[in-house]
Order: structure tokens, then C-alpha cells, then sequence
């Protein structure tokens, strides 16, 4: 199996790139956000990935960090959801997003992906929420469902998950305040420190 390519960006598509290694061109597939950090042509470049073999295809598929890989290889493991998918996930929410979504059931931000419904997004949540639970993710505390919107909007307004995960855990336990309330609660904790 193919685990890593080192090599000159020979070419880059929307979904793909071609890394030359010794004089070999890999066509690549994924995720936008690792096609973003490659930079231009003629650059060097490091790529952990993962080759996927089927009856008629061999299909190398190309990812940042070791943790979108293994993200991407937990999602593929789950019947029915293929590579393809999968790196639409990937592309569409990036690792840390993609991981709290599903460790805290949030069918709804899952069901946002172009390709994922309420149903397989609901399926999802069911197969892999002990497994992303467990291992995946890097919050502090357990994330309970109803502040799936407060982390949704603090990562679009670009906090990542983990400090997300700390702003959210300052909010007091519920005691029925509305989605922008806690919001605003969450953001005070970025300005009170």
C-alpha cells in the first residue's frame, strides 16, 4: 500500500493534484482544505494517503495530517459511504468540524454536507459516535447536542473546535437561554481572556 508521497505539485485540478515522485506522476484526490495548503507548481510536497482498490480501480487518495486520513478511513469504513463522499464530508466541514458533529449527534449539521441526508446523516451518528467520541476528538468536555449550533457558529466565525469546545464549556448549564445568548456567552469567554 501506498502510506505517504513526497514529491514536486506536477499539476493541481479541483479535486485532485499530480505529485511527481522520481519521475512518477500520482494523480491524487482531496479534500479542498489539504488541496489549499499545497501551495504552487513546481513545489515540494508531502501527502499522507490512502490507496483505495476495487475490481476495475486503484484510487490514491491524498490528505494533510494523519488525522484527516484517519477521519477519512473511519468514514469509508462505514457501509455504504464511499471515497467519494467521504472527501465531500471532509471538504465540506474540514477534520475538527466533521468529528464534533457526529461525536454530538448534530444530524442537522451533518445533513448540511451536498450528498448527506437526515437519514445517512442520522446512520452516521449511530455507527460512529462512540468510535469519533472516544478517539477523535480533542475537547475538553462532552459536547451536549443542544450546543451543536453554538459550535457550528463559533468554527464558521473561525475558532477552531478545541477553543470552541473551551468557550462552550464556560456557558452556564442550561437554563433556557436562546441560541444567540449563548453565543454571546461563548464570545465573552474569547474576550475575557
Amino acid at each position: 500500500m501506498i502510506a505517504a508521497l513526497k514529491g514536486k505539485l506536477q499539476a493541481l485540478g479541483s479535486e485532485w493534484a499530480i505529485v511527481n515522485v522520481g519521475g512518477i506522476g500520482f494523480k491524487v484526490y482531496m479534500p479542498t482544505s489539504t488541496l489549499a495548503t499545497l501551495g504552487t507548481i513546481g513545489e515540494e510536497v508531502e501527502l499522507h494517503t490512502h490507496l483505495y482498490i476495487r475490481e476495475d480501480n486503484a484510487t490514491l487518495y491524498g490528505f494533510a495530517s494523519p488525522e484527516e486520513l484517519g477521519l477519512f478511513q473511519t468514514l469509508i469504513g462505514v457501509s455504504g459511504l464511499g471515497p467519494k463522499l467521504a472527501l465531500a464530508m471532509l471538504s465540506a466541514m474540514g477534520t475538527e468540524k466533521l468529528a464534533m458533529a457526529i461525536a454530538s449527534g448534530s444530524a442537522d449539521l451533518l445533513a448540511e454536507i451536498p450528498g448527506i441526508g437526515k437519514k445517512t446523516a442520522n446512520r452516521l451518528i449511530l455507527e460512529l459516535k462512540e468510535k469519533i467520541g472516544a478517539g477523535w476528538l480533542a475537547a475538553p468536555a462532552e459536547l451536549a447536542e443542544e450546543n451543536a449550533d453554538v459550535l457550528a457558529a463559533l468554527t464558521t466565525l473561525g475558532y477552531s473546535v478545541r477553543e470552541a469546545a473551551h468557550a462552550i464549556a464556560a456557558i452556564p448549564p442550561d437554563q433556557g437561554l436562546t441560541l444567540e445568548e449563548k453565543i454571546k456567552l461563548a464570545l465573552g469567554y474569547f474576550t475575557s481572556k
